[in-house]
């Protein structure tokens, strides 16, 4: 195999890139052309309903905490819905005025005007129409989750702050210090009226979504925020008719923007945070809608119910020039900066929305509530509103996030951020969050604990973490005291290296060998790293991480490498390239195989002969027998990342494993008990891994059987997973199922319930069962999913035999055996407890 063509990188060739025939579609790309007229649904209608009820309270909320004009809150729902639901790249996304945009909307209010806020809304509409243009909406998503999840959070800690301040009866200070300092006055004056009219809202927007029984079930139908104000409105108009409210002035008075007056340097700078949080806030929401789209759609199959028709994914680049245009029309008229929200996108979602329409219809709906509704919405307290708010904000802060931000060691970016946009504003924030990752980025990559130590005259050099010229002199001071002409091992236990760092080793390994001294570099598993000069021209490295490739029989060598080190150094990069347009990766078989071989002994052979020469002298000493499916597709030692004498690999039809002493059409069946007796008596291995995988076709065949099926060879081995199938169907076991969420088809089901009954066919074989009772072996369960590339094990009480769940839980980066605990699996499991 003369090149390698990498599928995943392969961007200028124009003939592996898929057809928009061919159904492939990448996340988030544009989809493809797709003309249709515009249609209402009953499902769509019926959705926007409900979006409606949601969004006229909040509208008038959101109004309130800005200081704004209550009207405006109901134009940039109106624009939001009709507009940016006309021309947005998320269908079922569903915009209108921007919580994330709550404190700074009202300090510009406060310091320019309303009118001018307006102008500098427009302003903001425009760069995001610019920038969505230049398709720069996928980069701003490459802003740390850390510092976006920050902003957020701390704009929602200043919203509620703010809020409450109206729920006591007051109203709020400038800024969310000064509003955290002077609660305790606002405390002990507060206005009993409005705290409870307050209270009693939080209460119903936490309780109504729980009420229990068939009634509560049909009253949770009505939205949690028109309920709670619907209800406690009703309260007022008893109890306190004196309380404030809503107070909508008329159409006449409605005030239209006005050529911005103060500093341009101040000006510009409120552009950029007006635009940079309505950006984010809404690619964020629309990448939201589309996994709640997904799951919807999942959700539905497994259930029985016709799925929805299937949603385009986002054009995030089309839906950033929609949310521009949305708030350069929302600010000409008038109305607060428009952003997607993910409250209200979600409940689109989950009332059924099937396209478009029902975003549209809901901004139709909020538009002609602002013309003939102004005497009933007039009614509605303020303090029940700023209660709603309040709760919004609180939910802004997620604990979600803030778990995944510990788990992946940026809490403190996550912190610095909450605590800049809380104590300096939003833009200072993210500022801060930015200055503050990049010090922990320098400070990771800085942290290279460099250790030597000696044994019988041998020296080990250990380098963990990342080699950058930050540690070229520490390493260059630490080698330098090491003997002339030593005998070392070098482990390098980390996945980057810079030029630096690779020239001082490099020329340390040159100035020792020269002088006698014998050098051997090995990486974090202690597997000696090596690649001969004779390799200079291959970019087939076999002792990397494996890479989905073909090879193709280009007539020359594309390749670009750079200068091979001598032997035995740390192994060059070699870039692949892109192979000819019009080549073909698919050949006659014999041809594929010979050059398969070739390309072995040239590459390969070199770099394996010491190792296999010394495996051949010692004989096979595996530590685990890995039992799996003769899929094509399952490469056992790519997904265990094992080598030569590590495995001892049986593989069969659909993984089974026949029960002893079992009698067929043809006798006994022997041929895997007699490796499974030899793995365990005679190779004496630790450990043994039965491994299903996704689509098996041997699981398949099972399903789709029929009485009259041909009792060919095939189907006589195929009978080893009939218990299979009638465990899957017995009620008296619980589904195999995988943790974060269900088995996708009955094909997924009986895959994971065929590796649980072949565990106990295994767990009858004499020799098994002894070393079991010994406590000498292991038996492991696992699942391979193709398309995902994703591992799952199952968990250890199933495993063993011993506990009633028989989770398979995701295999993370890292993790110790490489798997999340229990219980996180079984809490990030929807619907655990799904029984036969």
């Amino acid at each position: 195999m003369s090149a390698c063509v990498p599928t995943r990188n392969n961007h200028s060739s124009r003939s592996s890139r898929p057809s928009s025939d061919s159904g492939i579609k990448r996340p988030h790309s544009p989809p493809p052309p797709h003309h249709r007229r515009f249609r209402v649904s009953g499902a769509d209608l019926s959705a926007s309903i409900t979006v409606f009820l949601i969004a006229v309270p909040m509208s008038l909320g959101l109004a309130v905490a800005m200081d704004a004009p209550l009207a405006a809150g109901l134009v940039s729902a109106a624009v939001g819905g009709i507009v940016a639901g006309l021309l947005g790249g998320t269908p079922l996304q569903v915009s209108g005025p921007s919580a994330g945009l709550t404190v700074v909307t009202a300090e510009l209010i406060q310091v320019y005007g309303w009118r001018t806020t307006c102008a500098i809304t427009v302003g903001a509409g425009l760069l995001q129409i610019l920038l969505g243009s230049l398709r720069a909406a996928r980069s701003a998503l490459a802003v740390s989750p850390a510092i976006v999840h920050g902003t957020l959070a701390g704009i929602g800690v200043a919203i509620a702050l703010a809020q409450l301040h109206i729920v006591l009866g007051g109203a709020p200070e400038s800024s969310a210090l000064d509003n955290a300092l002077s609660l305790p006055s606002h405390l002990a004056r507060s206005e009993p009226a409005a705290l409870v009219i307050g209270a009693l809202t939080i209460l119903l927007l936490i309780v109504w979504p729980r009420l229990p029984g068939r009634i509560g079930r049909s009253l949770s139908r009505i939205p949690a925020a028109l309920a709670a104000v619907a209800l406690t409105t009703a309260v007022a108009a008893v109890a306190t008719p004196r309380i404030a409210r809503v107070d909508l002035p008329s159409w006449r008075s409605h005030a239209l923007p006005e050529l911005p007056h103060g500093p341009v340097a101040a000006l510009a700078a409120a552009v950029f945070t007006v635009m940079l949080v309505a950006s984010l806030e809404s690619l964020l929401a629309a990448v939201s809608v589309d996994k709640l789209a997904a799951d919807r759609s999942t959700t539905t199959a497994k259930d029985g119910t016709p799925p929805p028709p299937p949603v385009r994914r986002a054009d995030l680049d089309r839906e950033l020039r929609a949310q521009g245009i949305a708030n350069a029309v929302s600010g000409l008229v008038g109305g607060l900066a428009v952003s997607g929200g993910a409250v209200r996108s979600s409940a689109n979602v989950r009332a059924g929305a099937e396209s478009r329409a029902s975003t549209v219809l809901h901004g139709v709906w909020v538009l002609l509530a602002a013309l003939l509704l102004v005497t009933a919405l007039e009614w509605i307290p303020l303090a029940a509103l700023a209660a709603l708010v309040m709760v919004v904000g609180i939910q802004m802060v997620n604990f979600a996030h803030i778990r995944k931000v510990h788990r992946h060691r940026e809490f403190l970016v996550y912190g610095a951020t909450i605590s800049g946009v809380i104590l300096a504003g939003v833009l200072e924030g993210v500022a801060i969050g930015i200055v503050v990752a990049v010090v922990v980025a320098l400070h990771r990559l800085a942290r290279t604990r460099i250790t030597v130590t000696e044994q019988d005259g041998r020296y080990l050099v250990t380098a963990r973490g990342q080699l950058t010229f930050l540690a070229v002199p520490r390493l260059s001071r630490l080698l330098g005291r090491l003997p002339h002409g030593v005998d070392a091992v070098v482990e390098l236990d980390g996945f980057f290296m810079d030029h630096a760092a690779y020239e001082a080793i490099q020329d340390w390994y040159a100035a020792q060998t020269a002088m006698g001294g014998h050098i051997e570099f090995t990486g974090r598993s202690g597997g000696r790293i090596a690649e001969p000069a004779s390799a200079a021209h291959s970019c087939c490295r076999p002792w990397t991480p494996w890479r989905n490739h073909h090879c193709h029989d280009g007539g020359q060598d594309t390749t670009t490498t750079v200068p091979a080190p001598p032997s035995d150094v740390i192994p060059r990069i070699t870039p692949a390239t892109t192979p000819p347009a019009g080549s073909s990766s698919r050949r006659h078989g014999s041809h594929r195989l010979l050059s398969g071989l070739s390309s072995f002994q040239r590459t390969t052979a070199p770099l394996v002969r010491e190792e296999l020469a010394r495996l051949a002298a010692e004989g096979q000493r595996p530590s685990q027998l890995f039992l799996t499916c003769a899929d094509s597709r399952l490469v056992t030692s790519m997904i265990t990342a094992s080598g030569p004498g590590d495995l001892f690999t049986v593989r069969n039809v659909g993984n089974l494993v026949p029960p002893p002493d079992t009698e067929g059409a043809t006798g006994n069946d022997d041929s895997v008990a007699a490796a499974i007796e030899y793995a365990v008596d005679v190779l004496e291995v630790e450990s043994i891994t039965v491994c299903g995988h996704s689509g098996c076709g041997a699981m398949q065949a099972l399903l789709g059987a029929e009485p009259q099926t041909p009792r060919t060879p095939l189907w006589r081995w195929l009978r080893y997973g009939l218990p299979s199938l009638e465990r899957m169907r017995s009620r008296h076991h619980s589904w195999a199922r995988i943790a974060g969420r269900l088995p996708a088809d009955a094909v997924e089901q009986l895959c994971l319930t065929n590796v649980v009954q072949q565990l106990e066919h295994l767990r009858a074989h004499e020799s098994v069962a002894r070393r079991l009772a010994a406590g000498t072996l292991q038996l492991h369960g696992m699942y391979f999913h193709v398309g995902e590339a994703q591992a799952y094990l199952l968990t250890e009480g199933a495993s063993s035999g011993t506990g009633p769940d028989e989770v398979f839980a995701r295999v993370a980066p890292g993790a110790l055996w490489g798997v999340e605990s229990e219980a996180e699996a079984l809490e990030a499991a929807p619907g655990s407890t799904v029984g036969a």
